[in-house]
């Protein structure tokens, strides 16, 4: 079933008077609980793709749906709430608050979006900090944590107003390779366990490695569509 449905998705940005054609004419389904890449050369359009699922942009022309919901009707405010209950991020750089505490950090969507009662947030940031192996440095700092810790409390995050879809943006680029791959293997885990849809922008193999289905997108356009293996449901 598809989570994601993408039809003849345009994006255009005007550059002065010049216009960037970033996509042109994509077209894709993701099923639900699956784990994918988008890979491709810098400029090819993976950023402006999960911008646009991810409901930080519109597309120019085309059909794009996600979990049963037309987003190029949303407004900005219903944007804005879509994307607050339905899908998490992942970035290269973590983008944890310094100031905030891991737990904090990860409480801070459900008090910003959802306004969940504090015994019931309480519940939701220590199961998944558990998930994540991370409750017990739950009231230490980002600066107090090593790389790979910050980016498994980006994944506790991602996923705290029960999140469907995650989009990550290159999450291993700033993680070592053993690091990176214990990374890659706790997603894969919280997939199974959790049923949540994962679409990655990346150019790490060991991403590429790890995923079901891998569209490469070339110019704007996706040239081809790699399936590694068969979608494991969780």
């Amino acid at each position: 079933m598809s989570i994601i449905h993408a039809q003849d998705v345009t994006k255009a940005y005007q550059a002065g008077e010049v216009t960037v054609q970033a996509l042109r004419g994509v077209t894709f389904d993701i099923e639900r609980g699956s784990f994918v890449s988008f890979v491709g050369a810098s400029g090819s359009g993976k950023t402006t793709l999960l911008n646009l699922i991810g409901c930080l942009d519109r597309p120019t022309s085309g059909q794009l749906t996600v979990l049963g919901t037309d987003v190029t009707t949303l407004d900005r405010k219903e944007s804005a709430l879509f994307r607050g209950q339905n899908i998490g991020f992942i970035f290269q750089d973590f983008n944890l608050l310094p100031v905030l505490s891991v737990y904090e950090n990860v409480e801070y969507p459900l008090i910003m979006v959802q306004s969940w009662p504090e015994h019931r947030r309480r519940e939701r940031v220590m199961e998944l900090l558990g998930a994540v192996g991370m409750a017990d440095q739950a009231q230490k700092r980002p600066d107090q944590i090593s790389g790979g810790q910050k980016q498994r409390v980006a994944v506790a995050r991602a996923l705290a107003p029960d999140t469907k879809v995650v989009l990550a943006d290159e999450p291993t680029a700033n993680l070592d390779s053993q690091t990176a791959h214990r990374v890659i293997g706790l997603m894969h885990q919280l997939k199974a366990e959790l049923g949540v849809t994962f679409a990655f922008s990346t150019h790490d193999p060991k991403i590429m490695a790890a995923a079901e289905i891998i569209y490469h997108l070339e110019d704007g356009r996706v040239t081809n569509i790699e399936r590694t293996r068969e979608v494991a449901h969780g």
